[in-house]
């Protein structure tokens, strides 16, 4: 079975400039994904699809293949991961006649990993025959329900209207359906079934839940995450600070 990763990361971003290659504990924020691939037996080629041929260069400097750049028409804040994959999985089979069996992505904003658990999440997907992709997620603190939306009259109201409990977000968490929040940890395409059926991980996904993962959107969350570096053992970084 031919199990490739691939990186998602394109060159613009509104919230973080650079947020893909900013610096992390002295190391680009894209190489702790690079290298927790890199360091997953069961992944045969890590490769990064990228618009910024900044970022390209800085992914070969840490190993990984940029055997092509992403148009720019998939690279937009709109772009969505299905165009990104579907524009991969085209150039696989024009390129090198097929594509690989899995795809796992691997966000670089999730880049305090262990490569153990990608290597779980690999081996309970291919333990599990009817599953047709799988994705992590940690638990939420509180389920959706507690939760509330802005009216535009500027009314708090609960986001399920339909459940028939009067004010079900007043009841205890312990009678509330758990919920779990997708955390870009590893994620796995089965290709065949996304080529069929032009969805990423279809309607039977694999769950594989994680420790709770800090992911990057804003400045304060690399300060979260250096905290982190500092406070807790991670293989990935140990890696990038014995040898590059």
């Amino acid at each position: 079975m031919s199990i490739v990763s691939i990186i998602p990361a394109r060159g613009g971003s509104k919230g973080v400039p650079k947020k893909n290659i900013a610096l992390l504990g002295g190391y680009p924020l894209i190489a702790y994904s690079i290298i927790a691939s890199k360091l997953c037996p069961s992944i045969g080629r890590t490769i990064v699809s990228t618009d910024s041929q900044e970022i390209a260069g800085i992914a070969l400097s840490y190993g990984a293949e940029v055997p092509f750049m992403r148009p720019e028409q998939f690279a937009g804040d709109k772009s969505t991961d299905t165009e990104v994959f579907a524009h991969a999985v085209q150039w696989f089979k024009q390129h090198e006649g097929k594509s690989p069996d899995l795809i796992v992505q691997l966000r670089p904003t999730t880049p305090l990993r262990i490569p153990a658990l990608i290597e779980q999440a690999i081996m309970n997907l291919q333990k599990n025959p009817e599953a047709s992709g799988l994705r992590s997620a940690h638990e939420f603190p509180e389920p959706p329900h507690k939760m509330f939306q802005l009216t535009p009259e500027g009314y708090f109201d609960g986001f399920f209207p339909d459940d028939p409990r009067p004010e079900y977000y007043n009841l205890p968490r312990q009678m509330l359906p758990k919920a779990y929040h997708p955390n870009g940890y590893v994620d796995i395409i089965k290709t065949d079934l996304f080529v069929k059926n032009n969805s990423l991980y279809g309607n039977k996904i694999s769950a594989f839940l994680t420790p709770f993962t800090i992911e990057v959107d804003t400045k304060d969350d690399f300060e979260r995450l250096e905290f982190h570096l500092n406070k807790e053992d991670n293989p990935v970084f140990n890696y990038l600070k014995k040898n590059y």
